[in-house]
């Protein structure tokens, strides 16, 4: 009895394996062809340096911040890749936390990006994801072991538009993408606050920034943003928290996030971050 187990278990163990192996080399397959996708969209950034000069016009708390994180004549940026380490939120109604890891490429012009995420439902058993926006099309892709899928999203209109939301947010991380000559539009709120719209072809995205006291990105919001409940996607508002500020490739970026949807029963996060590593690509 004893030696049926113990074959069993090796059996379990082989197949599981075999699993594992086979899903790693889909799912890197997978964001290979998706990131060459993104690079294959890239246009050229100009102009290739920061101009504070060229700052008037914007409101008040927009150039207090470009003022405080980014430095006259330094290099505009073409690309991103950073790691990240958190907690990610898979219950849509109870909070059920989980550890995740993942790697992350954003190219500035043509806006894209590929959050490559792999989330420990439980030991043995990551889920991957891929959040996605390249060449103007939103991609969502979770699937356990990277073989078995839970989700697959892709298109425009609604999934498009909430992914270049996130690549609108998250560009405190890549501020040298929130200056008006990449695209985006800023129109005053207060003397805190204000609302920045980018648009990519049809897509069109507004989301609005609050500033604290010392110039810095604090919260980003957008009135509604696509969540997955089931299968059903819920208009519902958004919103991106920042903090942890510190100095990268001369630039003030924050390095801790938290991401929440804001429901009538109050904030639910879903995401909180730590960037581990992150590399800049100068524009040429």
């Amino acid at each position: 009895m004893l030696g049926k187990l113990l074959i069993a278990a090796g059996m379990l163990a082989t197949i599981s394996l075999a699993a594992t192996t086979l899903g790693k080399r889909r799912w890197e397959a997978g964001t290979k062809a998706l990131r060459e996708r993104i690079e294959a969209a890239r246009l050229p950034v100009m102009p290739r340096t920061v101009d504070l000069d060229a700052l008037d016009g914007l409101p008040a708390p927009v150039q207090r911040y470009f003022r405080t994180v980014l430095r006259q004549g330094m290099p505009m940026l073409a690309s991103a890749r950073m790691q990240h380490r958190g907690m990610f939120n898979m219950g849509s109604q109870e909070a059920s936390w989980k550890p995740f890891e993942s790697d992350q490429l954003v190219v500035t012009r043509r806006p894209g990006f590929d959050w490559d995420a792999r989330i420990a439902m439980m030991p043995g058993l990551p889920v991957h994801v891929h959040d996605a926006y390249a060449a103007g099309e939103g991609v969502l892709h979770a699937a356990l072991l990277g073989l078995v899928p839970l989700a697959d999203m892709h298109g425009g209109a609604g999934i498009a538009q909430g992914e270049l939301m996130r690549f609108l947010a998250e560009a405190a991380w890549y501020p040298t993408a929130l200056l008006p000559g990449q695209g985006v539009r800023w129109e005053a709120v207060d003397a805190y606050q204000a609302r920045a719209t980018l648009a990519d072809g049809p897509v069109s995205v507004t989301l609005q920034f609050r500033f604290n006291a010392d110039g810095l990105i604090d919260t980003v919001q957008a009135e509604v943003r696509g969540r997955t409940v089931g299968k059903r996607i819920v208009p519902t508002p958004w919103q991106g928290r920042f903090w942890n500020y510190q100095t990268r490739s001369g630039m003030l970026v924050p390095l801790e996030g938290e991401v929440s949807w804001l429901t009538a029963e109050g904030a639910l996060p879903y995401w909180r971050g730590t960037i581990t590593a992150i590399e800049y690509q100068a524009a040429k």
